[in-house]
C-alpha cells in the first residue's frame, strides 16, 4: 500500500509539531513546513529523510509558499492530508490600544497564509479527486472575549473559511475538516505576551490544560477514518473549562 502524505504547516512546534510526528509513527510520509531552520532539521534527524521532507516558508510570504510546494520532488507532490496548523495571537489588548502590526501578523498568518498553502495544495487534490485538509480554529472562533478582538476575527475568519470550503469541495472528492481547541499549553502564550514566560504560565496554572499531543491524536484519528467519513468539526476543551472564559482554577 502507497504511504499516505501529509503536509503540516507550523511544524516546528506546537500542534504542528506533535501532529507531525504522531503522522510518522502512524507510518506516513510527513513535509514538515516551518520558519526555524534548525527546528526542521530535529525532526529530520529525528526520523530522516525517508518519512520527513522539510520545507522552510512563512506562510505570510505567498512567494515563497508558491516556490516551496511547486519544487516538491515528483514523489513528495502527491499530498493526501493537508493539515493548516500555522498560526499565532499578538498581544491580547482593547482595540482601542491594540498595535496594528500585531493585527496584521494575526491576519498574515492565521487567515491570508492558510489560504495561500491551501491554493497551492489543492489542484493537486482536485485533480486526483481525493484529500483531506484539516484547518487549526479555535474556540476563539466560536466566542469572542474580552481583548481578543483580532485575534478571534482571524480563528471566526478559520471557521468561515472551514464551512465555505468544505461547501466549495464536496463535489471534487476532498474532505474539509476544522478542530478548534480551548486552552492547550504550547508556546502559543508566550508568543502572544511578547516572550514573557512568567505571565504565560500564569495561564494554564491551578488546571490542566490540552496538550499539542492531545490534539494531535484528535487529528490523527479524523485522517484514518474511512473515505466516507468526514469529522467535519471537533471543539475539544480540558475537562476545566466550559467556555473562552470559563475555567475552573484549584
Amino acid at each position: 500500500m502507497t504511504q499516505k502524505i501529509a503536509l503540516v504547516t507550523g511544524a516546528t512546534s506546537g500542534i504542528g509539531k506533535a501532529t507531525a510526528i504522531a503522522f510518522v509513527q502512524q507510518g506516513f510520509k510527513v513535509i514538515i513546513a516551518g520558519r526555524r531552520t534548525e527546528r526542521l532539521q530535529e525532526l529530520i534527524s529525528q526520523f530522516g529523510t525517508e518519512q520527513i521532507y522539510p520545507l522552510e516558508f512563512d506562510v505570510r510570504d505567498k512567494e515563497a509558499v508558491h516556490n516551496a510546494i511547486a519544487a516538491l520532488p515528483a514523489e513528495w507532490r502527491a499530498v493526501d492530508i493537508l493539515v493548516n496548523n500555522a498560526g499565532n495571537a499578538h498581544g491580547l489588548a482593547p482595540i482601542q490600544s491594540g498595535n496594528v502590526d500585531d493585527w496584521d501578523a494575526m491576519l498574515d498568518i492565521n487567515v491570508k497564509g492558510l489560504l495561500y498553502v491551501t491554493k497551492e495544495v489543492l489542484p493537486i487534490m482536485v485533480e486526483r479527486k481525493a484529500g483531506h485538509i484539516i484547518n487549526i480554529g479555535s474556540i476563539a472562533g466560536k466566542e469572542a472575549y474580552a481583548n481578543g478582538n483580532v485575534y478571534c476575527a482571524s480563528k471566526f475568519a478559520v471557521d468561515a473559511l472551514s464551512k465555505a470550503m468544505r461547501i466549495d469541495l464536496v463535489h471534487e472528492g476532498v474532505k474539509v475538516s476544522e478542530v478548534n481547541p480551548g486552552a492547550v499549553e504550547t508556546e502559543f502564550s508566550e508568543v502572544r505576551f511578547k516572550g514573557d514566560k512568567e505571565r504565560a504560565a500564569s495561564v494554564y496554572q491551578g488546571f490542566e490544560p490540552l496538550t499539542a499531543e492531545d490534539i494531535a491524536d484528535i487529528i490523527l484519528f479524523m485522517v484514518t477514518r474511512p473515505k466516507h467519513v468526514n469529522i467535519a468539526e471537533v471543539l475539544v476543551l480540558p475537562s476545566a473549562q466550559a467556555s473562552a472564559t470559563v475555567i475552573h482554577k484549584q
